[in-house]
């Protein structure tokens, strides 16, 4: 019997080591990884100068608390403020708690303002987080079944659609903020236009609302800039930051500018673990190796490449509706539920795969793949979706006990 929560269904094989894009079974059987843990190990998997920073930093300090000056943390959020063009940043452990800073941040701003019951103007199909603020910002039903009364104060409207947000606007008392992901993950991998995203600015400029990018998945140079809003060319008010930053070290961030990055004073908000000098430096080694490899622009080159290759493999398909996606991030949506995949690739193909919104296969390879390996995700999701059962797949693939 095991003794954890049932929160989830987890696939029946245990990883025990990898190396980049590849991870090993404790039977040492090899697996090709196309989700880098959700969007996280963009670096891959034991990358050695993460390791390397966590071995010298575990020796020397791990933990101080907010009550002192940290200088990593200062390091990483003058960097992060420089990439992003942002003013302050605020350091905690997880994208869901970004999420909940920048939903206090617009609360605070609503209260400046005076506005009686502030509004969070968020968007359909969405993802921000499993905590109850952040459920209730989120477009899911499902996901916040069983969780009612959920936090009031958040107003949905459909994605990618700005005559909406400009009827929400004249008609709906309240509005401080706007919370959005340029780039839907959890949602199917959905993109909204850059003339979208602009007129946004534009409204939110006009009606002294706050612009606020969820960036945890799509953030840090998956999408093939630094920041998925980049692609658009506007600045938001407030940015949202976790999985990538850390390369699988627990860490998130909210950077502000403006007005919104004065909103907090001492007692405002705060994080026992956040920040601390560990998953700082952490963060700053991950800039570095992703300023060196000039990895945004390798997540932009090796995305087209994978688009390119899954047209061509599915082209005609006749349960596949759509392939779409930005950098190395990547959704093929069936006209089916297909849930069963996820374990098929597995046992079958030997890939790490994800499936959300119940039919459409995800894909968030890490941002070091090269590009056989990305031709090779390509290769394995077509044979996987091949009704040819004389194409051969990756069961007779020998284990690998050796790591290379």
């Amino acid at each position: 019997m095991s003794h954890l929560m049932q929160a989830y269904a987890r696939q029946p094989v245990s990883f025990v080591r990898g190396s980049g894009a590849r991870l090993w079974d404790a039977q040492g059987v090899e697996y090709l990884d196309a989700i880098a843990g959700v969007a996280v190990v963009n670096l891959g998997h034991a990358h050695p100068e993460i390791a390397s920073t966590i071995a010298e930093q575990a020796g020397l300090l791990l933990h101080t608390s907010n009550l002192f000056r940290i200088e990593w943390q200062e390091r990483l959020g003058q960097r992060l403020c420089a990439l992003a063009e942002m003013e302050r940043a605020f350091f905690c452990n997880s994208g869901a708690e970004a999420n909940e800073t920048a939903l206090k941040l617009a609360r605070l701003h609503g209260n400046r303002k005076r506005v009686a019951q502030p509004r969070v103007l968020v968007l359909e199909n969405s993802f921000h987080g499993r905590t109850l603020a952040t459920l209730a910002a989120t477009g899911n039903p499902a996901v916040q079944r069983g969780f009612e009364p959920l936090v009031p104060g958040f107003l949905r409207v459909p994605y990618d659609d700005i005559e909406a947000v400009r009827r929400a606007a004249e008609s709906m008392p309240g509005i401080v903020a706007v919370l959005i992901e340029s780039v839907q993950g959890e949602g199917g991998i959905r993109v909204a236009s850059a003339a979208y995203l602009r007129a946004l600015r534009v409204l939110c400029d006009r009606h002294d609302w706050l612009l606020m990018l969820d960036e945890v998945q799509a953030g840090m140079g998956r999408t093939g800039t630094w920041f998925s809003y980049q692609h658009a060319g506007i600045v938001p008010d407030v940015i949202t930051l976790a999985k990538g930053l850390g390369n699988g070290f627990p860490i998130g961030a909210c950077l502000a500018r403006g007005p919104a990055a004065e909103l907090f004073s001492p007692g405002h908000h705060g994080s026992t673990f956040g920040g601390n000098p560990l998953a700082c430096r952490v963060g700053c080694t991950v800039l570095d190796v992703m300023a060196r490899e000039q990895l945004p622009q390798r997540a932009a080159a090796l995305g087209q490449r994978l688009l390119a290759a899954l047209r061509a493999a599915l082209d005609g398909h006749p349960h596949v509706t759509a392939i779409r996606g930005v950098g190395l991030m990547i959704g093929i949506e069936l006209d089916h539920p297909c849930m069963e995949l996820v374990g098929r690739a597995l046992e079958e193909q030997r890939l790490l795969i994800t499936v959300t919104r119940d039919s459409i296969i995800r894909l968030l390879p890490p941002l070091v793949c090269d590009e056989t390996q990305i031709d090779d995700i390509a290769a394995r999701i077509a044979r996987l979706l091949s009704p040819n059962p004389n194409i051969p797949d990756h069961r007779t693939t020998r284990p690998c006990m050796t790591h290379p």
